[in-house]
């Protein structure tokens, strides 16, 4: 396929997957599978670090939520640093900045580090286990129609 493919869509993506190191650890999980399928489907990548947006320094304390996402959403969880401290906010602010840039851009699709509690689709992180569940960007999106697909990252 041509790479010369006119673009006929945008997606917004983990800016970690198009190898940004913005990942906590200050590393990246750049993804060539995802870059090529993006490419073969003339979609443009709109890359997009939750954490960072809502004012979480690269690199920073791994967090996890305190129950599911959507509890978060709605005031009742909370995600919290391993070392205690409450960065709810943060992720809150992330998640809005990144359905705000959908909306402002018309993105009807998101491709989202799984696992991460911000970006996570089909599994995250939960009192210090891997669960399924969205993180808590994956779930805001979806709750205002975003479709939220999960990429592992680091796929050659």
């Amino acid at each position: 396929m041509s790479h010369d493919r006119p673009r006929t869509e945008a997606a917004l993506v983990s800016a970690c997957l198009l190898g940004k190191e913005c990942t906590y650890k200050a590393t990246h999980n750049g993804d060539g599978a995802l870059e090529r399928h993006l490419a073969a489907e003339g979609i443009e990548a709109v890359p997009f670090c939750p954490e960072e947006h809502g004012g979480l320094g690269t690199p920073r304390p791994p967090a996890d939520l305190t129950a599911a996402a959507e509890d978060v959403l709605d005031g009742k969880a909370e995600v919290r640093t391993h070392g205690g401290e409450d960065v709810t906010l943060a992720f809150a602010r992330g998640a809005a900045g990144a359905l705000e840039v959908c909306q402002r851009l018309g993105l009807k699709r998101a491709f989202l580090k799984e696992r991460s509690p911000s970006c996570g689709c089909a599994s995250t992180h939960v009192a210090g286990a891997v669960v399924e569940g969205p993180g808590v960007t994956a779930a805001l999106l979806r709750r205002h129609g975003v479709e939220c697909i999960g990429v592992e990252g680091r796929r050659a």
